[in-house]
């Protein structure tokens, strides 16, 4: 019995040590702020990337769109060479010497349009909405973006939160195990109290090594996000809680019409409607106006040399109208009113959508600040509730099951706080991303 009881407080001595080896935070990131961390991804992230392109491009589709308003101009440079073999009159087959082998043309022409049914001018106004919705996009993605970052900055906060917990909780295991194990040597405990004070060690080791492997890993997302090449980490002072503030929940509600999403699918119905008006033009005629000037002669210079060009000057007006090309029109036409038809329920949705998202996110902002301070009361009694629970099982006057209960209640309700800080925090993120704008 007496082998028994030294392998048993051997184990236990032995077994803090092993799994403290086992724990060693190695990542080496290096502290950024939270702000530097969202500027940097609104910079580098793919998404922004993208959105910033969609702009551009839909700004060079206006552009383009305006440039169909003026008339086209072409200038035209050629020469050609005579030489080979003729066929004389009796069919015979003689080399053919031009005087001129060579000659020169040159011409400029310029057509433009002076109806087209209001085409061109809805393709302006149609490229422009396509700018707002992509400024609309791009916003919303830069807001998505910052979501992204918060929530792994916040999981890298929590993971933090979740590592000093485990600490004291690996500090109050261990005392318990030096207090079992003194107790069972003097003979007024049972060997069963050392053995739960070893798994007691080992469990608070085992949440000391999730949370630090949980900030490994969140760590590694934010380095993905902000597009660094060195691994970044939150800093340790934006461990502090953010203000629990009021929020005027009417004002933001206010806001949900203005939202980046909302603005973006109103702007994608201006398109759609103007891809309408586009589509009813090839039921109108189209007049366009032609003049060109073109000029052929043996001047290797084009005219400017010695010889000069004849030139021949050529002046059109031309109207057009299809009659019939095969339902082309009448099919251009229905796809872009069923675009329009879905352009306008996807405003109806994305509103009903924002406000949907609206009420849950505020919710869960306000439920979670009821849980921290509840949290932050019942950590405060789970810690008293062990410290008076430690003194009693000194005195005797309480098992050790006593204690590891109380130190139960005190661990889940560290982890129920931290989860309550953590969900305000990334519900405090969704309501900024869905409005766009920062919440102070």
């Amino acid at each position: 019995m007496s082998r028994l009881l030294s392998r048993s407080l051997l184990a236990a001595l032995l077994a803090p040590a092993l799994l403290a080896a086992q724990s060693v935070d190695s990542t080496g990131a290096r502290p950024i702020a939270l702000k530097d961390a969202v500027s940097l991804a609104q910079q580098n992230a793919l998404g922004a990337v993208q959105a910033r392109g969609q702009v551009r491009s839909a700004e060079s589709g206006v552009r383009a769109a305006r440039a169909a308003l003026f008339p086209s101009l072409n200038l035209t440079l050629g020469q050609v060479n005579q030489s080979g073999d003729r066929f004389d009159s009796q069919g015979r087959l003689v080399p053919y010497l031009a005087p001129q082998p060579w000659s020169y043309s040159t011409g400029i022409s310029s057509t433009v349009n002076l109806f087209d049914g209001g085409r061109r001018l809805n393709e302006v106004r149609r490229s422009r909405s396509d700018v707002g919705a992509a400024e609309a996009n791009e916003v919303t993605q830069q807001f998505n973006v910052a979501l992204q970052v918060k929530t792994q900055y916040y999981s890298i906060l929590a993971a933090r939160e979740s590592e000093a917990a485990a600490r004291a909780q690996l500090d109050q295991a261990r005392e318990q195990l030096k207090a079992s194990i003194a107790r069972t040597r003097a003979g007024v405990a049972t060997l069963s109290d050392s053995l739960r004070s070893v798994v007691a060690v080992g469990n608070a080791q085992l949440a000391l090594i999730t949370a630090q492997n949980n900030l490994r890993v969140a760590s590694a997302a934010l380095t993905r996000l902000v597009g660094s090449e060195t691994p970044v980490t939150a800093l340790p002072s934006d461990t502090l809680d953010l203000a629990l503030a009021p929020i005027d929940s009417a004002e933001l509600a206010g806001m949900i019409n203005q939202s980046p999403t909302v603005r973006q699918a109103q702007a994608q119905e201006t398109s759609a409607l103007a891809s309408v008006r586009s589509a009813r033009t090839p039921y109108l005629p189209t007049v366009d106006l032609t003049y060109s000037r073109s000029g052929n002669g043996f001047d290797k210079y084009y005219g400017i040399g010695s010889q000069s060009l004849a030139y021949t000057n050529n002046f059109a007006i031309r109207l057009a109208y299809p009659l019939f090309n095969n339902y082309q029109r009448e099919d251009v036409l229905n796809r872009a009113k069923v675009q329009a038809d879905v352009a306008e329920a996807t405003v109806r949705d994305t509103r009903l959508a924002a406000q949907q998202t609206f009420v849950q996110q505020l919710g869960a902002l306000r439920t979670a600040q009821q849980r921290i301070a509840l949290q932050q009361v019942s950590v405060a009694a789970a810690q008293e509730d062990v410290r008076v629970q430690q003194q009693r099982y000194t005195l005797g006057a309480s098992t050790l099951l006593d204690l590891l209960t109380s130190q139960s209640t005190l661990d889940a309700a560290r982890s129920a706080l931290i989860q309550a800080r953590q969900d305000f925090r990334v519900a405090r993120a969704q309501l900024e991303s869905l409005v766009g704008r920062e919440l102070q």
